[in-house]
């Protein structure tokens, strides 16, 4: 494992899907650094008049622009250069914040659904147009991204909301987002909606308390088959019709499958091609080591000099998974979190009853192939977007503040990450947070971790002769000279080029920077 020094980061620090620069926001200002060459490449200074919280700190899809968003304003910028700009004023009730607020299905989109979910609007960053739909399904901000879906390729946004008491889809068309089709489904109290990453099907699923219910349509809207649970359930599962219904559903990158989980042990795994259930996933009460099985104990280890061990013991006794430490607060099981490889030939499972184990499951043979057990709760499961069978996870708790975990099927148990031993004092501080940095990098998988003051990056590589990815390459300094700014329709002052005194930006000074100009303000 090779580690980049630690930077100054924040509490709002992302890394860009491409994998090649992190943006970090530092009070009024955002620095972008070129993850091969860890110097600051670009500063961006926000305007006066962008007070409040941040409530959305996201990179474009393209990795070319920004978004930072507050509760009455949004800016999208440039990372890289001064070529685009742009400003959003949001409607919103004084003491308010909207409930969600991201890109689109394009770098040019900008979606904002504001607070209690009274409106769904969609701003064009090209044409400086915006649509609005009224009334979308939002439950609370952590489920508002589930209301909405954009079809790959064509783009479509498919809609969830609530009319006088029933549920209603919608299809809208990309760019302008006029209505295509709209129409009610069987559903008493739908709880999300989704587009399958080949387009072909659109997924509505019912409220748990509701029962099981899935339903599929075509990518025309038309019903092709609803899913009411297993048509023929095992002993175990006699009472499987009466119970709570889907808690979590989950498609396969590829498309290939989709994986829906209850509120019992089992997972039921669809093959998309025919929209047909092919197998159930049972999770066992208790687990042993076989020769295709493998389930690793996590060993913590408590230094007075150094720092807290934890190593992975192989099992070769029968064991049970640790439940849930019960409080005050009602009971719960079934599955809570579900998560395909990118070639979809394992997927990892966690139940409620169970927090501090994962399940992972070998998808050709339908049987489970390892256990892992923490001593915390797990709060991620993530697998490398493009390194398949590379599971990243993370735990709750003081004695995981500044470690990570990495499994694959070929090592001898889940890996430790610490962190913390490459930030100042040795410790976090804050809230950590981790996750795979971009879509993959030549030298090895990469990772990018961050609390509230710095952040390093991690790469799984052991060989010597082969570099990280911060130290292969040096990034070029910016050129400013030659780029300029680009116009809307609503342009009022002419596009300028901006001089060679915009390169000469240095992470504790900004005096040699302006505001932010207005590209357009959309205003109610």
């Amino acid at each position: 494992m090779k580690f980049s020094r630690s930077l100054k980061s924040s509490s709002h620090s992302v890394p860009s899907p491409d994998g090649q620069h992190i943006a970090t926001l530092l009070s009024s200002l955002v620095h972008i650094r070129a993850v091969r060459s860890p110097e600051v490449v670009n500063v961006i200074k926000l305007p006066q008049d962008f007070a409040g919280p941040i409530l959305g700190f996201q990179w474009s899809p393209s990795s070319r622009l920004l978004l930072i968003a507050g509760p009455e304003q949004v800016r999208v910028v440039s990372a890289l250069d001064s070529s685009f700009h742009a400003a959003i004023r949001t409607a919103s009730v004084p003491g308010t914040k909207p409930a969600y607020v991201g890109f689109g299905a394009s770098d040019a989109e900008v979606c904002v659904i504001s607070s209690y979910g009274l409106k769904f609007s969609l701003f064009d960053l090209t044409s400086s147009r915006a649509a609005e739909i009224n009334t979308p399904k939002v439950f609370s901000p952590s489920s508002a991204s589930r209301c909405f879906s954009f079809r790959p390729q064509t783009r479509h946004l498919a809609l969830l909301s609530r009319v006088s008491g029933k549920d209603l889809i919608s299809i809208h068309s990309y760019p302008t987002r006029e209505l295509q089709r709209s129409w009610a489904p069987d559903t008493i109290d739908a709880q999300g909606i989704t587009w399958s990453p080949d387009g072909r099907w659109l997924v509505v699923w019912e409220s748990a308390a509701q029962g099981h219910k899935v339903i599929f349509y075509t990518s025309d809207g038309h019903l092709f088959k609803t899913w009411s649970g297993p048509a023929n359930p095992s002993l175990e599962d006699r009472y499987y019709a009466i119970g709570a219904g889907v808690k979590a559903l989950q498609l396969s990158a590829d498309a290939r499958f989709l994986a829906v989980g209850d509120c019992s042990r089992s997972v039921c795994i669809f093959n998309m091609a025919s929209v047909t259930e092919t197998m159930r996933l049972r999770h066992p009460k208790s687990v042993a080591s076989t020769e295709t099985l493998q389930v690793w104990q996590e060993q913590i280890g408590v230094s007075q000099t150094g720092p807290v061990m934890h190593t992975f013991l192989r099992t070769t006794q029968v064991i049970s998974p640790a439940p849930r430490l019960q409080d005050n607060s009602e009971p719960v099981s079934g599955c809570a979190a579900i998560s395909f490889d990118p070639t979809s030939a394992l997927v990892a499972t966690r139940l409620e009853d169970s927090p501090g184990t994962v399940w992972i499951w070998d998808l050709e043979a339908a049987e489970l192939r390892a256990v892992l057990l923490f001593h915390g709760n797990i709060s991620v499961l993530s697998w490398h977007p493009h390194v398949a069978e590379t599971l990243l996870i993370r735990c709750e708790g003081e004695q995981y503040n500044g470690i990570v975990f990495v499994w694959d099927p070929l090592s001898e148990g889940p890996r430790s990450v610490d962190f913390s031993q490459h930030l100042p004092g040795l410790k976090t501080s804050g809230k950590p947070r981790a996750s795979w940095l971009g879509s993959g990098m030549a030298s090895g998988p990469s990772l990018f971790f961050s609390d509230a003051q710095h952040y390093v990056l991690g790469c799984l590589i052991e060989l010597d002769e082969v570099a990280p990815p911060w130290a292969s390459h040096h990034s070029p300094e910016p050129s400013y000279a030659a780029e300029t700014r680009e116009e809307s329709p609503l342009e009022l002052v002419p596009a300028e080029q901006d001089g060679p005194d915009r390169a000469r930006a240095v992470e504790d000074d900004d005096d040699d920077y302006s505001e932010l100009e207005d590209t357009f303000v959309h205003k109610r």
